[in-house]
C-alpha cells in the first residue's frame, strides 16, 4: 500500500463515513488539532521523561489517536465499527494522574510562566494545542461531537499543566512567577 492516494490532490478529504470534505472543513480542523497534540505528546516522550509519565502519556496519545478517529467521523459507526470516544473513565483516570502529581507539588501562589526545564517547555506547548483542540471540538456543536471529547480535552489540558510543573520539579527546576 503507497502512503500517497492522490485522492486529497484537490484540497478535500474523506471522513470515516466516506463522504468528501474540504480540509479546512472545521472537523478536518479539529481532528487535526487532536492529531497535533499527540505529535507533541510524542516528541516529549521522546525527549526522555521519568517512566512513569512516559507510560502516562501513551497511554493518553492512544486515547487521543481514538478520539482523533471519532471526530473523523461524523455518523455514529466508522467502517461497521462503533465509534469510540473518550469516557467518563478516561475523564477519570486523567483526576487520578492530576491528583497523584499534585502530591509532588507546592501549592501555587501566582500565575507562573510557561518554561522551565526543556521538556516542560515543550509540554505546555502541548499544553496550548490541547486547548486549541478542545475550542475546536466545542466549535463544532455539542449535536456533532460526543461531549466526552470536551470534556477529556479540557481534563487534560489541566494534566498537562501539573505535568509540567512535575517535570521542573523533578529536574530542579525553578518556576517563574508572572
Amino acid at each position: 500500500m503507497r502512503i500517497y492516494t492522490r485522492t486529497g490532490d484537490a484540497g478535500e478529504t474523506g471522513l470515516l463515513d466516506g463522504q468528501r470534505v474540504s480540509k479546512a472543513d472545521p472537523r478536518v480542523d479539529a481532528y487535526g488539532d487532536v492529531d497535533e497534540l499527540n505529535a507533541w505528546l510524542g516528541a516529549v516522550v521522546s525527549a526522555g521523561i521519568d517512566r512513569d509519565l512516559a507510560e502516562m502519556l501513551v497511554d493518553i496519545q492512544r486515547c487521543l489517536f481514538s478520539l482523533g478517529a471519532s471526530l473523523a467521523d461524523p455518523s455514529t459507526q466508522a467502517s461497521g465499527h462503533a465509534k469510540v470516544s473518550a469516557s467518563a473513565a478516561d475523564v477519570e483516570r486523567l483526576e487520578g494522574w492530576i491528583d497523584s502529581m499534585e502530591t509532588e507539588l507546592a501549592p501555587l501562589k501566582r500565575f507562573i510562566l510557561p518554561g522551565g526545564h526543556p521538556t516542560a517547555a515543550t509540554i505546555h506547548i502541548a499544553r496550548t494545542v490541547c486547548r486549541r483542540a478542545e475550542r475546536r471540538v466545542t466549535g463544532l456543536g455539542l449535536g456533532a461531537v460526543d461531549s466526552g471529547a470536551i470534556v477529556y480535552l479540557n481534563r487534560l489540558s489541566d494534566l498537562l499543566f501539573v505535568l509540567a510543573r512535575v517535570v521542573n520539579a523533578r529536574a530542579g527546576v525553578a518556576e517563574q512567577e508572572w
